[in-house]
Formats: C-alpha cells, sequence, structure tokens
C-alpha cells in the first residue's frame, strides 16, 4: 500500500502523472490542464453525482459573527483525495468511494475574528526522497492560527520530527495580534523546502505585521530563510515609515526546471491611504521570484504602484508555453484585480509583451502622493474600469436616475483614480478583476481561461476625528479605522436604491485570452446573482465568481465560483455551456478532476462564501462521474 501511494505520487515536485492531481493548480506551476479526456463536449451532458462526503464543519455567525466558507481545492495522490475543512482539519478521503480514511484537528480557536472568516483553501503534499517509512509522504496545512502542520499521507498521524509534534509556530512576526495575522492558503513544498506566506487583515491599522514569506525544511521544520516584501526606502526616516502587510496570502507557484518560487503579493496596509508609506511600496503588489533553498531574490515586478484601492496580486502565478513569432517560449501569466494580465519571462520577469508606465490621476487628499504612472499591458483589460454617469443601470428608471447622480457626484469614476474624501469609484472593485479563483491554461488552444468580475465600489475616507465621533461616510458601507492615520475608510458595491448593482451585468464572466495576439476567443456568463440580488430580474446572468476554473484535454473547462448554486462545463473552443449541476450551495472553490479505476472524476467542495451574509452555507465535497467510464488520456 505504501509502495503504491508513492509510486504514485513520484511527481509530486514537478509535473503530475495522468491520473492524479497532486497540487492546488495540479502542478506546482499552476497551470490547472488535466490531460484525461474520457469526459468530453459529447458526453458531459450525461455526468452523474457519483458521491457526497459531508465534512459536519459549518460556522454560520449565529453566536460570535464568525461565518465558515468551504474553499478547499483537493488533492488527489494515489487514490487518496486530501482536502481541509473551515475548521482545519485535515480528511483523507477513498478518490473513488468518497469514503472517509482519516482526518487530523488541529484544534484551532474558532471564536478569534479572523478577518477572512473561517476558511482554508487546502494543503500541499511532499514524497521524502529514498524514505519509505512513516511521513515519507507528508501532507502540510497552513492553519488560521498559523501554525504549519506536517501529517503522516497514509495515516493522518503528525509527523513527529517535524518541528514540536508536527507543527511550527507561525506566529513570530512583528505586532502580532491573534485573528489579524493568519493562513488562508496552503503551502507550496520545493526542493525539500516548504514555503509559506500569511493573510494579514486589512485597514485595521497603519502599522499590521509584516508580511514575511518563509522557507522551513520540510523533514525537521526547521526555519532556513525569511523574505520581508517591505523595506524602508531611502531617505524615508524609520519613524515616518508606519507600514505593514505586503503579504503573499494567496496561492505561491513553482518553477521545477529553474528552481524558482513565484510569490504573488497584496497591498501594504492600511489598504486605501498612503501617506506613511512613501514610494512605490516594492514589493507588496508584484510578483517576486525566490529561491526555494536560500529566499534569494532573483527578480521583482511590481502590477501596482503605491496601492489605494486593494489591488492585490492575489491570482496563482501561472508558468508554461507559449508560441510567440513561430517559437515556444517559457512564458509567465500573472493577474490582479485591476482585470489586466501581465506576461513576463519566468527566469528574468522581463515583459514578453510590451508594458508601459501611464500617468494616472493625481491625489488630492492631504498626505498622500499617489504614483503618477502605473504600469499597463499591451492587451485589453479583461473587466470593465470605467463606470460613466451613462452607465447606470438598474432595473427601473428610479434606480438608473440615482445612480446617475451617485457616479456623477463623486472624484472619480475609472481604473486608479485615488481614493478621496467625498467619495470616488473603484472600478474594477474589491472582488477584482482577476482575484484568487485566477486562470487556467487551455494547453491545446494556447488560451488562459480567466474567470473576471466586474462588480465596481464606492470608496470614501472620513477624517479620523469625525470617524471617532460616529461618522461613517455618506452610504451605507463597511467600515475600517486604518488606525494611526488620519483616515478612516468606507467601502461597498455601488448599488441602487433596489440592492441590485449600479453597473450593468454581467458582474462576472468567464473569459478566453489568447496572449500572444491579445485577442479574446470568446466571454461567457456564468452563473446568477439572483439568490444574492434578492427581485433581481431575468437577464441579469452573469455572476461574481470566486472560485477559479480548470481545463481537460477533453476540450472542456469546469467551473464553480458562482453565488448560484451551481457547478458549470464549457467547451473550451467556443464557450458554450454544456452541463450544470445543482450543488447544496455555491462553490467557491477550485474544482479538480482525476482519474482512478478507469473512471474520470471531478469534484468540488460547495459550502458558500464566508463573506456573503445572504448566502446558504454547507459542508459538501461533490463528485461528478459518467457511468462506466473508460479512460482516455491525451497523448503528450
Amino acid at each position: 500500500m505504501i509502495i503504491a501511494a508513492l509510486a504514485a505520487s513520484a511527481c509530486l515536485s514537478g509535473s503530475a502523472t495522468a491520473d492524479d492531481w497532486p497540487a492546488y493548480g495540479r502542478d506546482q506551476q499552476g497551470t490547472r490542464f488535466s490531460p484525461l479526456r474520457q469526459i468530453t463536449p459529447n458526453n458531459v451532458a450525461s455526468l452523474k453525482p457519483a458521491w457526497v462526503f459531508h465534512t459536519g464543519d459549518i460556522a454560520r455567525g449565529t453566536t460570535n459573527g464568525i461565518r465558515s466558507g468551504f474553499e478547499s481545492t483537493p488533492l488527489v495522490i494515489g487514490g487518496r483525495l486530501y482536502l481541509t475543512t473551515p475548521y482545519n482539519r485535515i480528511v483523507a478521503l477513498d478518490a473513488r468511494t468518497g469514503k472517509k480514511l482519516w482526518s487530523f484537528d488541529p484544534k484551532i480557536d474558532r471564536t478569534q475574528p479572523y478577518g477572512d472568516g473561517l476558511i482554508n483553501r487546502g494543503v500541499a503534499a511532499y514524497e521524502v526522497p529514498h524514505s519509505m517509512g512513516a511521513c515519507s509522504l507528508r501532507v502540510f496545512e497552513a492553519t488560521l492560527e498559523a501554525r504549519l502542520i506536517a501529517v503522516d499521507g497514509l495515516t493522518g498521524r503528525p509527523c513527529g520530527g517535524f518541528g514540536s509534534g508536527g507543527s511550527v509556530d507561525l506566529r513570530s512576526v512583528g505586532n502580532y495580534r491573534p485573528g489579524w495575522y493568519h493562513m488562508t492558503s496552503p503551502p507550496i513544498v520545493m526542493d525539500g523546502v516548504v514555503i509559506v506566506g500569511s493573510a494579514i487583515d486589512d485597514n485595521a491599522r497603519a502599522d499590521m505585521p509584516a508580511g514575511v514569506v518563509r522557507g522551513y525544511d520540510a523533514i525537521t521544520g526547521k526555519l532556513i530563510w525569511k523574505w520581508d516584501p517591505l523595506q524602508v526606502p531611502k531617505g524615508v526616516s524609520p519613524e515616518r515609515w508606519r507600514t505593514g502587510a505586503g503579504n503573499a496570502w494567496s496561492i505561491i507557484s513553482g518553477d521545477p526546471a529553474r528552481h524558482l518560487i513565484y510569490v504573488p503579493t497584496g497591498s501594504a496596509s492600511p489598504d486605501y491611504y498612503g501617506g506613511l508609506r512613501a514610494g512605490d511600496n516594492k514589493w507588496a503588489n508584484s510578483v517576486v521570484a525566490l529561491r526555494p533553498r536560500t529566499g534569494a531574490l532573483v527578480w521583482g515586478f511590481q502590477l501596482v504602484h503605491h496601492d489605494l484601492w486593494d489591488y492585490d496580486t492575489a491570482a496563482p502565478p501561472l508558468i508554461t508555453h507559449l508560441t510567440l513569432h513561430g517559437r515556444k517560449v517559457p512564458a509567465l501569466f500573472v493577474g490582479n484585480k485591476t482585470g489586466m494580465i501581465y506576461v513576463l519571462d519566468p527566469g528574468t520577469g522581463k515583459p514578453l509583451i510590451p508594458i508601459k508606465e501611464r500617468p494616472v490621476p493625481p491625489s488630492a487628499v492631504p498626505g498622500e502622493q499617489a504614483s503618477k504612472t502605473q504600469p499597463f499591458p499591451a492587451s485589453s483589460p479583461l473587466a470593465r474600469q470605467e463606470l460613466r454617469p451613462e452607465d447606470a443601470w438598474g432595473p427601473n428608471p428610479e434606480d438608473r436616475d440615482a445612480c446617475r447622480r451617485i457616479i456623477a457626484e463623486v472624484t472619480g469614476t475609472s481604473l486608479f483614480s485615488p481614493p478621496s474624501l467625498k467619495g470616488s469609484l473603484e472600478v474594477p472593485g474589491a472582488f477584482g478583476g482577476i482575484n484568487w479563483s485566477g486562470f487556467a491554461w487551455d494547453a491545446v488552444h494556447e488560451r488562459l481561461i480567466v474567470a473576471s468580475s466586474n462588480l465596481p465600489f464606492k470608496v470614501q475616507l472620513i477624517p479620523a476625528a469625525k470617524f471617532k465621533a460616529g461618522d461613517r461616510g455618506n452610504f451605507r458601507a463597511a467600515v475600517a479605522p486604518q488606525e494611526g492615520t488620519p483616515y478612516a475608510m468606507a467601502r461597498a458595491p455601488l448599488l441602487g436604491p433596489s440592492g441590485l448593482p449600479c453597473s450593468p451585468p454581467p458582474w462576472g464572466e468567464l473569459v478566453a485570452f489568447e496572449p500572444a495576439s491579445g485577442r479574446i476567443a470568446w466571454r461567457r456568463r456564468i452563473g446568477s446573482m439572483r439568490d444574492v440580488f434578492h427581485g433581481a430580474i431575468r437577464g441579469t446572468e452573469g455572476s461574481v465568481i470566486l472560485g477559479g476554473p480548470i481545463v481537460t484535454a477533453g476540450g472542456l473547462v469546469f467551473a464553480g465560483g458562482t453565488m448560484d448554486h451551481r457547478i458549470h462545463a464549457l467547451s473550451a473552443e467556443t464557450g458554450e455551456e454544456l452541463w450544470s449541476a445543482d450543488l447544496p450551495a455555491s462553490a467557491h472553490a477550485q474544482p479538480i478532476t482525476y482519474e482512478v479505476g478507469g473512471r474520470q472524476f471531478v469534484v468540488i467542495s460547495a459550502g458558500g462564501s464566508a463573506k456573503v451574509d445572504q448566502e446558504d452555507l454547507s459542508d459538501a465535497v461533490v463528485a461528478f462521474a459518467l457511468e462506466g467510464g473508460k479512460s482516455r488520456r491525451a497523448q503528450h
């Protein structure tokens, strides 16, 4: 049994075997492309539920206001499926039947005010070279309580030689505070090192914990290196430099051929006022290439200078080969909440497709120094980046008139319009654009299949003294103090009186983007927002998407992520929706596909969102398959 499991996981550090899904993006490179092709456009309509597993872990926010969200993307290695629950339990299932094999409970404190709610996006796995004993196959999880845990992939028992009893404490960062500093995404293991970032709450204060990325020996748990994305710029007094974060909260990708990891970083703190963090704030809002053995910075590319909009580099970087000018070249794709795609050389970080610095609006807020320029790729954005009064939408004339007035009264209505005391629009909004849902690589057509959202937000800065006196701005919104700065903030989706968006649908879509030409091959609305925006009328399909797509050699795109309770399958060639199926709740997770016993499965976690109060919650892992399927694999 041990030999079989380890043989099946022989490619954990590089390319995956055809049957398995051994990394978050199927491979370390994050392509999300499976060579399986038993399920095709001709038979996908016959997919049926094969099994359902219920974790039992749901928090509905009824006692302490903390909700769970089920965002786990499982791994499949040697016939075993590994997933995490919102309570950070690791569960192993029989990948063919869904039967539980074991579970491990780190017993986290479920009462802490974790800024992202109770969520976890999955685990990483590592086969120890030349070992056949206990913990030869290690499963790693980074928890909400800031622990890095290693368990035996075959038994679920802690790996005793890793750290202290199988656990490493990750709380040794400046300004640590429970709840503010936590982990939501899986680590990555490369070259014998397990690397972990962190999730840090937005907008509580200026001097938040540092967004340090750290590498630990995958056998002993010993700290090998740490890398801080933010440094005090030359000429700036440390007393005048108050910030933190710039953290890697999303999924880190790896490049075994070049011995590099690609780290996507978020914004420096706080998001909407940067007067205490002068300069570009490198390497926040960037992708950086680090050596997994040493943490040495090889190169970095910043997607947003001096971020004032929460425009994190949230999408996991994707490494593949692209045909440019008649020849195949290595390419690294990076996207962020602006809705733009950047194509870089993975070895150097230099653009493969032109990127130009363009002037952007200045800030009128006292104390703020917005960047004069921002980098724009030559290709068109995949999300809306402007909303004019004449664009206002609504289900009735009253809504449209109210939305026109709101848009006309704010100080900016386009991408990189800086926040103001009067209020400005954030287009795209805080959901993106391209969020952690990211994109998948269609290797057959050389296309990125991108999950993109289109829901503008309104943002307003509130003077700190007024905020303390009870001023919460001029619209209903979520507020945060941004303590230590002169301004609190308020932000919310831009909605009309009826509660529906002021921007026209679709509010999200899948986009097939051809990076070599910059052409969009197809756009397709999937899902509906009717369950969230009650009273939404027909014709408003096209949901915000929080949960990314995958692509198969069988010619299909599978995606959940929509606010309705469905999973979708589209033709990779045309984007036509060919199949969808009901789920117990919305599926804010990435699906996976694998083959076991000659049968191809599609599996997704369907548990609803920790951040959307209108959503139903569940604890279901749902598997679909054809009846009596036979193996058909792509030949590469």
